[in-house]
């Protein structure tokens, strides 16, 4: 059996957000999809995480999900075997980009959790995909499914993010640095930050035409990436 693989999906998704790769990546190995949404610390999500996990495990997030790896690697990095990093972020949490993360949360505890979802889909795809309605009702599917309440303490997870640079500086295991060249939220620039600061020990992959969803948005080069990673 190939070794396990815990995927971690980013801020409002599911388990949906990597179904485009499923059948590939399940293709002899077991794969666990990480419980983000029920805890309101990174920590509390990454000891979930493990306490659900096999012994060893490769581990991918994107967005939130990466967030939530670099945590796991603080708390047991000799259970990570590799790590697959997707449109996300090594740097803090700010004030400064905390401030629309306080306003979303407001809108969702005010009971505007529609406005939220709406607003953000602006931001997640690339412009072309902004008419893709089927990729909408997916997205605004998983929205729902991770409810307001979800949100909000997802959102409060986020927000205290440490610097995860020094965590990306001591790994030496097989990592994947994937983006999309599209991606607004989190832009190409901070994944060439990431590769320089694993001083080459990173591998780093751009998807054209692609925004922050890069698994639904690219599924079949998002999907030939995570394979290569996996080896």
């Amino acid at each position: 059996m190939k070794e396990p693989l815990v995927l971690v999906p980013g801020l409002s998704c599911n388990a949906a957000l990597y179904a485009p790769q499923w059948p590939a990546l399940a293709d002899g190995r077991p794969i666990l999809v990480a419980d983000h949404a029920s805890d309101g610390t990174l920590s509390a999500i990454a000891k979930r995480l493990l306490g659900a996990a096999p012994p060893r495990f490769a581990l991918c997030g994107l967005s939130m999900g990466g967030y939530v790896a670099f945590e796991v690697l603080r708390q047991a990095p000799e259970r990570v075997t590799r790590l697959a990093l997707l449109d996300t972020s090594a740097k803090p949490a700010t004030p400064e980009t905390n401030v629309p993360r306080e306003q979303m949360i407001a809108l969702a505890e005010k009971g505007a959790f529609d406005n939220v979802t709406t607003l953000l889909w602006q931001k997640l795809v690339a412009p072309a995909r902004l008419t893709d309605e089927p990729l909408r009702l997916l997205v605004r599917q998983m929205a729902d499914e991770v409810g307001a309440e979800g949100f909000v303490r997802q959102q409060k997870a986020i927000m205290q993010r440490p610097d995860s640079r020094p965590v990306l500086a001591r790994l030496s295991i097989p990592t994947l640095v994937l983006v999309g060249k599209e991606d607004e939220i989190t832009p190409v620039a901070e994944a060439q930050e990431m590769v320089k600061v694993s001083e080459g020990g990173a591998q780093l992959a751009i998807v054209p035409g692609c925004g922050h969803l890069s698994t639904l948005e690219e599924p079949e080069a998002v999907t030939a990436e995570l394979l290569r990673w996996l080896g």
